[in-house]
């Protein structure tokens, strides 16, 4: 028998959707996949060599649960550089990525019956987590709102059982980048009203002009005690899948975290912590300024196209490399029959244009379809060419209903 709380969550969306373009593609249907949540990069150089100069040392031994204490040091370090605040290694545990970093917060804040509050659209990992934990998701609208929270609607949202509130920002699956005046209310709520924050920064170092990402405890420092900051180096680095992430926040907290992380993985992989390391040492902005002015160059070009659909907002893609797409106007019904679902054009999209996004539903969103520009630029631009040219073709709500 499953045990007793699989049943409380799914795969996510981006999972379910690559599934679906993998069947289409296996089927013998041209599908263009913009469903990846990363980028498409050679691997930075410093982290090549650290990894292979680890390798020929023989490193193959397990290292502390929280991860190398050099690379802690180092992280603390880069910490203080964001912050402008002094950091400690004991204040930082390495992780198996951001989503082992996000698990140990919600194991450690969060009790059976304990409401996490969390922005909709959401990354569906949030929810997931906070129910593995035996915790109750609570959801905040913000398309109302440009996808940006209003703080009369978390306040309205808090019980005396909120525990914790999640704020990422750049935002997944919007790419919306909360404003510095939006984080210092939160920060300040989260005082006066007693509960913690999980602050998501992963796609922090991926910002538009003038758009500017805030670290919260810079702005409020005296947040920092009920406060825990989530990152990595699968977006900054293109690394996803060498799984190497960060959870800072009070040593406390990290200290269960210690406790947690020992029965879990027992500490990260030890050659990706050693090239995490090697490009940390390096201090060498290159690789990311690379990065990001590729980003840069394809979000250009997919906006001037998005231009051309007729009836959908051009998408706030302020951080991250998504584009969110506000469908809603090809959802209504006119009469002749039911209404199309988010579903219903995203699996239109995979078998009728060959091109593969992530619908809404999968963010607790009904009207929105996350495309994503990280991938090689040829196939980016062919796929987003297909796209653009069914929502052309398909001119009444009606015709999309599967």
């Amino acid at each position: 028998m499953l045990a007793r709380r699989t049943h409380l969550f799914s795969n996510s969306g981006t999972a379910r959707a690559r599934a679906a373009a993998k069947a289409a593609a296996e089927a013998g249907r041209d599908v263009v996949d913009l469903t990846a949540g990363e980028i498409w990069s050679p691997l930075p150089p410093a982290v090549r060599d650290g990894a292979i100069e680890a390798i020929e040392r023989g490193v193959n031994r397990y290292t502390d649960t929280l991860g190398l204490a050099e690379l802690r040091a180092a992280l603390a370090h880069k910490l203080q550089v964001e912050t402008g605040q002094a950091w400690r290694s004991d204040e930082i545990a390495v992780t198996t990525g951001a989503k082992q970093a996000l698990f140990n917060a919600a194991m450690i804040l969060i009790d059976p019956g304990d409401e996490v509050v969390i922005p909709c659209p959401y990354w569906t990992t949030f929810p997931a987590q906070a129910l593995i934990a035996g915790g109750t998701p609570v959801f905040v609208e913000t398309r109302h709102r440009a996808f940006v929270p209003c703080i009369d609607d978390i306040e309205r949202a808090l019980t005396s059982r909120t525990r914790a509130l999640v704020v990422n920002t750049p935002n997944n699956p919007t790419g919306a980048v909360y404003p510095r005046e939006l984080l210092v209310q939160i920060a300040e709520l989260a005082i006066a009203r007693d509960f913690w924050i999980i602050f998501d920064e992963c796609y922090g170092s991926v910002i538009y002009e003038p758009h500017v990402h805030h670290p919260i405890v810079s702005l409020v420092p005296e947040v920092r005690s009920r406060t825990l900051v989530v990152n990595a180096f699968s977006k900054a680095l293109a690394l996803t899948g060498w799984r190497i992430g960060y959870l800072a926040g009070p040593k406390e907290a990290i200290d269960a975290v210690r406790a947690l992380q020992s029965h879990t993985t027992s500490n990260p992989n030890v050659i990706a912590q050693h090239a995490v390391l090697e490009h940390l040492r390096r201090d060498d902005p290159s690789f990311e300024n690379g990065l990001r002015s590729d980003l840069a160059a394809a979000r250009r070009i997919g906006l001037e196209k998005l231009k051309r659909i007729p009836g959908i907002p051009t998408p706030r893609a302020e951080g991250g490399f998504y584009f969110y797409l506000d469908l809603t106007s090809l959802l209504g019904a006119d009469g002749a029959g039911p209404a199309p679902t988010i579903d219903d054009i995203v699996g239109r999209l995979v078998t009728e244009a060959g091109v593969a996004g992530v619908a809404g539903s999968a963010f607790g969103d009904p009207g929105g379809l996350r495309i994503s520009y990280g991938g090689p630029r040829d196939s980016f631009e062919l796929g987003l060419d297909r796209l653009i040219s069914a929502f052309e073709t398909w001119d009444a709500a009606a015709d999309l209903v599967m």
